[in-house]
């Protein structure tokens, strides 16, 4: 039997470019963030099995504000701006370094963060930054590590080996391989999520250890 996939009611709520515009800080959020071009709205679309949730693009960098996608019963999940693209004037960068900083720090109903880094060039400065501050909050993280078709087997492999060894310092932390191409990973990545709602009766732990995945 396939597990159940909660997430194919997802719907678009809103886009912020300022907190003041998200709603109220209440149920359970889970956030998606990740380098620009490392995936993020493949990896929304396909763990959600709605094409064209997450507006896709060849330019790195499109997302430039918070979106939002409500699952019911208080549940969303938030699609963060694309950060480290180049071309994106200094000034937009500073504010989103601050307005996503300031995310981190205050949304109360912030259960969990899923961080996406391309396989082939991971914890890249911002990858760090970001793990940075999900420990700062003891924040559950997981990463997906993307575009895992573009590798054989044997460097998949030891690009997992090298993120979990640095993510030894960050109990908080778990990896796993994910491929919206060919998706690898989806269930998995599922189950977590499923854990960090609370779906099927499992309990919402925001504070508990994570185990890295194989």
């Amino acid at each position: 039997m396939n597990p159940v996939n909660h997430y194919r009611q997802a719907q678009f709520l809103l886009g912020a470019q300022h907190l003041r515009q998200l709603p109220a800080d209440n149920g359970i959020e889970v956030a998606f963030a990740g380098r620009s071009n490392a995936g993020k709205s493949s990896a929304l679309n396909t763990i959600t099995a709605i094409k064209g949730l997450a507006r896709t693009s060849k330019t790195p960098g499109r997302t430039q504000q918070i979106n939002l996608f409500g699952l019911g019963e208080g549940h969303r999940l938030a699609d963060l701006p694309g950060y480290g693209y180049a071309k994106v004037p200094p000034a937009m960068k500073e504010h989103w370094r601050k307005t996503l900083e300031q995310y981190f720090n205050t949304r109360d109903c912030l259960r969990g963060l899923i961080l996406l880094m391309d396989v082939r060039h991971p914890l890249t400065e911002f990858d760090q930054v970001m793990l940075q501050w999900c420990r700062h909050r003891n924040m559950p993280v997981h990463v997906l590590l993307t575009k895992a078709d573009k590798f054989k087997r044997g460097p998949a492999s030891a690009a997992l080996q090298q993120v979990k060894r640095f993510l030894a310092d960050y109990p908080e932390a778990s990896v796993q391989l994910f491929s919206a191409h060919n998706g690898q990973g989806v269930d998995e990545a599922r189950a977590l999520l499923d854990r960090w709602f609370g779906y099927d009766g499992a309990e919402p732990a925001p504070a508990d250890p994570l185990q890295p995945a194989g």
